[in-house]
């Protein structure tokens, strides 16, 4: 079978994601272009929604370039690492930072 269950379901989450995103894309152009006069917004419109297409496209295929790097770059104390352990790693910690960032703003402000 071409489809299993891991694969549907990583489909799946990223059309959702892709869905959030668009629809939050849109969203934002739609308020920008808003300052804009009235003549120019169509235009903008039609332009931001095609660059943000554009670029989601690139960094998805960016991305699932160095997801199939999966050869041995360099050891260090005997665990190797490929380009798609470097991308989840920089992943990761790029996540942790995040959410110890959001809890610190969170506790410093029910402090005030």
């Amino acid at each position: 079978m071409m489809f299993d269950m891991e694969t549907l379901l990583s489909l799946l989450t990223l059309t959702s994601l892709e869905i959030v995103l668009g629809i939050d894309n849109i969203v934002v152009i739609a308020i920008i272009a808003a300052t804009l006069p009235v003549h120019q917004r169509d235009r903008a419109r039609i332009i931001g929604l095609s660059l943000a297409m554009i670029t989601r496209l690139m960094l998805l295929f960016s991305i699932a370039w160095i997801a199939s790097l999966i050869e041995p770059l360099f050891t260090v104390w005997g665990q190797s690492f490929s380009g798609r352990d470097l991308l989840m790693l920089g992943g990761g910690l790029f996540l942790i930072v995040k959410a110890v960032r959001e809890m610190h703003a969170a506790v410093e402000e029910s402090d005030e």
